[in-house]
């Protein structure tokens, strides 16, 4: 094999399917990344048999052939490469030299028959969305999957089709975060989850761009995603997801409606006093037209006022503060509007479409030290 490509096109299309090669396996094949050189396009592939991607990059083909290289050496070599042509080529045994300018490094390869690679997926069930969408539904819903590996569910996210609405949803257990957008034609009923890790990476690599299209299409067990040159392909998290309809009430005792931008910055402000060892609630106090937020913490103490529209009773009630700022953060609108019960009961903020919904559970706090 002979290749010739350009260091930033290189580049960009290694760092693409890093993103699916593994800090360890027992397995060192999937610590490579595949470089194919056949009719007439050079694709680089990794996987790490719950993720795999697969992106074409631009060049001159000048030999046919294909060698798995170790990801970690190699993207480390052509990240330190002068900005100019780097040819790479292959001989009988596998070994690649890597050449650009007056550098060429030559490291052993391993024969690319040993790979897994990804496999041909029959593309009858999806939905096209805007590279735009796709980012933005990850980014307002991803920071409320567990980070908790023996509840496998939670560390992903429901993706479920529904008469032309796809509706997002994820959960950790003491936070539910739901988004819903109308698609553009009526698609077949569908109802995965999709792992947090899979999400993230993707949304790493989509360019945002509304212009750009991405595809992504359903299996039992896989779901494809397919932009620009790149293909990527996740295992699904197999199991029931939770009934959470069932703990969307719209029974509420308070409403209340606030400044985003400036209930986040007092939150924010409110957190300079926490330490991340300590567990302090933010204490919301709403009485008429006032929201007053309180921290108490061993650096010291905070509070301030916020001018706010209230329909319903006074309420006095705690939250993690972390939970408030992912929320917010995600809203795009001017305005948000909190529905709450009691100082035990889920606290949400939605909009009047439903669009997005945070549910945010309270907590416990002693009272008499604020």
């Amino acid at each position: 094999m002979k290749i010739i490509c350009q260091k930033s096109d290189l580049l960009n299309s290694v760092n693409i399917v890093l993103k699916a090669v593994p800090g360890r396996s027992t397995m060192p094949i999937l610590e490579c990344i595949v470089i194919e050189a056949k009719q007439e396009r050079i694709k680089l592939t990794a996987n790490d048999m719950e993720l795999g991607i697969e992106t074409y990059v631009k060049g001159t083909i000048e030999a046919l052939g294909a060698v798995a290289i170790n990801a970690k050496v190699f993207s480390e070599i052509i990240r330190k490469l002068p900005d100019s042509d780097i040819t790479i080529s292959t001989d009988e045994h596998d070994m690649a030299s890597i050449t650009c300018e007056k550098s060429k490094f030559t490291i052993a390869g391993k024969s690319s028959e040993e790979f897994p690679f990804l496999p041909q997926i029959e593309k009858s069930t999806g939905i096209t969305l805007s590279q735009f969408t796709l980012r933005e539904l990850i980014r307002q819903t991803v920071f409320s999957i567990s980070d908790n590996e023996s509840n496998k569910i939670m560390t992903g996210e429901l993706f479920e089709i529904n008469d032309g609405v796809l509706r997002v949803v994820s959960l950790d257990g003491h936070r539910i975060s739901i988004r819903k957008i109308e698609l553009r034609e009526v698609y077949e009923p569908v109802k995965v989850i999709v792992p947090g890790k899979t999400l993230l990476e993707i949304s790493k690599i989509l360019s945002g761009e509304i212009s750009d299209e991405v595809n992504l299409f359903f299996t039992e067990k896989q779901i494809l995603f397919e932009f620009g040159e790149t293909i990527v392909l996740s295992r699904l998290i197999e199991g029931e997801y939770y009934r959470i309809d069932q703990m969307l009430s719209g029974d509420y005792e308070t409403k209340v409606t606030a400044n985003k931008k400036e209930l986040l910055n007092c939150i924010d402000r409110a957190t300079l006093l926490i330490k991340e060892s300590e567990k302090k609630p933010i204490i919301v106090g709403v009485t008429e037209n006032t929201m007053e937020l309180k921290i108490n913490s061993s650096i010291g103490s905070m509070n301030e006022e916020l001018d706010i529209t209230k329909e319903g009773k006074d309420i006095l009630i705690g939250f993690n503060p972390k939970f408030l700022i992912d929320a917010l953060r995600a809203i795009d609108d001017e305005e948000v509007t909190m529905y709450m019960t009691n100082p035990k009961a889920p606290c949400f903020m939605k909009d009047k479409a439903e669009t997005y919904i945070y549910l945010i559970l309270p907590v416990n706090f002693n009272a008499a030290a604020y």
